[in-house]
């Protein structure tokens, strides 16, 4: 009978580190042992540690301290996770601990009960950390993961690592704008929502208060909320593309199932490509801050300009004579969370004085 319990326990704790989708999934006991949801930090950026005071690198405590208080009005936290499987250096109860802390260092980030970081009793939140986070085994003390505001580890730290670095990636996080940039993916999923007028109206605006030259403002731009509109020129799209169509399971429209769709023209003959980009990123990014998905479509223009069955389309999008359709910004609620592609670092370099 106990080794059958003992078999259900483990069963259970399997999956529970397995079916943890999400770092806000997780339950952490804090100092005086009550459980505790990571959920509690959703939408923060977390540093999360795992520390001991017996360690040749316990005066980074120091150094955490500041980047807290520096950071932590933002939306910044660090976890803090006393851990004694490296050289026995966290001894002690959770509570000697935490006295050792507040007394050398005056921490006052939250700190959580003592933790295996490896091995068979490692807790659930570090088997998902080294899964999220690509590493391996922990290798010492003072590890650090850091996440984002969505959830996602970022990147992985190893002891000797320097805080001035990690602040500098942390940056692109706690800031709010950089933090949308860098958030921001091209969703191809969503939820049958249509977006509210309101939040539509806010974002146009964002984006025709783009940079111009000249203030020229070369760009019209139609924003579709009718939906029937969208979902007749899909029948026509479906009917001249009935194979494709047919390999998709999740067909709802030929916008990438978005229920509204921005739509981008710039003059007939040429010139104003440069400005609309501008006004489409502000439009991304404005999107993004309010929790919206967007995708950058060009197919689709391809299609309504050149076949006869779309005139209906473009001519309730009343463009001038004299422009053109461009680009489409398929805009809705996500109903997925990608992962960002990586970006190409190479291809940046900064000219310096010559010494």
């Amino acid at each position: 009978m106990i080794k059958r319990t003992i078999f259900y326990f483990l069963v259970m704790l399997c999956w529970q580190t397995v079916s943890a989708q999400s770092i806000y999934d997780i339950k952490v006991n804090n100092e005086e042992g009550e459980s505790v949801s990571l959920s509690d930090y959703k939408g923060k950026v977390l540093l999360i540690v795992n520390t001991a005071t017996r360690c040749g690198f316990t005066p980074q405590y120091k150094e955490l301290e500041a980047l807290y208080q520096k950071y932590k009005g933002q939306g910044f936290e660090i976890l803090d996770f006393p851990c004694n499987q490296f050289g026995q250096q966290a001894p002690g109860t959770i509570q000697e601990i935490h006295l050792f802390c507040t007394t050398n260092y005056d921490i006052h980030f939250p700190q959580f009960d003592k933790i295996d970081v490896n091995g068979a009793q490692e807790s659930p939140l570090y088997t998902w950390l080294k899964a999220q986070g690509g590493g391996g085994d922990i290798k010492w003390n003072f590890t650090k993961f850091l996440i984002g505001r969505d959830g996602k580890v970022i990147k992985r730290y190893e002891s000797r690592d320097q805080v001035s670095v990690i602040e500098t990636d942390m940056q692109m996080e706690v800031n709010p704008v950089l933090s949308t940039i860098m958030a921001r993916r091209s969703i191809r999923k969503y939820l049958d929502k249509p977006v509210e007028h309101e939040k539509l109206e806010m974002i146009v605006r964002a984006g025709i208060n783009a940079p111009s030259g000249i203030n020229r403002q070369p760009w019209i731009v139609r924003v579709v909320e009718d939906q029937k509109l969208i979902a007749d020129v899909t029948e026509v799209y479906k009917q001249e593309n009935a194979e494709q169509v047919k390999r998709d399971k999740d067909f709802k429209n030929m916008f990438r199932n978005a229920p509204n769709i921005i739509c981008v023209c710039t003059p007939a003959k040429g010139g104003g490509e440069l400005d609309a980009g501008l006004l489409g990123e502000n439009i991304m990014l404005a999107a993004q801050s309010m929790g919206l998905g967007t995708c950058c479509l060009g197919g689709p223009v391809h299609f309504l300009t050149t076949n006869d069955k779309c005139k209906f389309f473009i001519e309730r999008l009343d463009i001038p004579a004299d422009y053109k359709l461009n680009y489409i910004i398929a805009i809705g609620y996500p109903d997925e969370s990608p992962n960002a592609k990586p970006r190409d670092t190479s291809k940046v370099k900064f000219i310096n004085a010559k010494e």
